[in-house]
């Protein structure tokens, strides 16, 4: 079995290698595989409280996700949004994706989070105690929920 070690980074600790891997993920999957048509470097991976969690493999990034800390909380007490959470198509169903949040919430579960989820896989961030919250809405022709998990949720 591939190794699932999970990498913890800010953007200046990030190799060079490790950096054109994870934007490499995000770029196959957001904008080839679902056709995001919107902007996707949106300057947030080199705020220096950005963290990047990622676990890699021979082939690269297989699983990547960011923990952003937003100054103006757009839902309750959470500054804290999680996203760009991708895993690369042939390493799905392993539980990648599980197994960052399991360290994003071993990290940060005493503080209040939020995302903005494609609707399909809101199960997933469910079982991680995260709640919809409002109505579903299109974003990048893709529809999305947005979900909030309290401290310590």
């Amino acid at each position: 079995m591939p190794d699932c070690s999970i990498v913890r980074k800010q953007w200046g600790e990030l190799t060079t290698s490790e950096l054109y891997s994870l934007l490499k993920v995000r770029t196959d999957v957001f904008l080839v595989e679902q056709k995001v048509d919107e902007e996707e470097l949106d300057n947030r991976d080199q705020e220096p409280t950005t963290e990047h969690l990622f676990i890699a493999d021979d082939a690269g990034t297989a699983a990547y996700l960011r923990v952003l800390v937003d100054e103006w909380p757009e839902h309750l007490d959470a500054h804290l949004v999680v996203g760009r959470v991708v895993v690369r198509p042939d390493r799905r169903g392993e539980g990648l994706a599980q197994q960052l949040f399991a360290e994003v919430l071993r990290l940060h579960g005493r503080e209040p989070m939020l995302l903005h989820a494609q609707s399909y896989v809101a199960p997933l961030y469910a079982k991680s105690g995260f709640e919809a919250f409002g109505e579903p809405y299109l974003e990048a022709g893709i529809s999305h929920v947005s979900m909030y998990r309290a401290a310590g949720g």
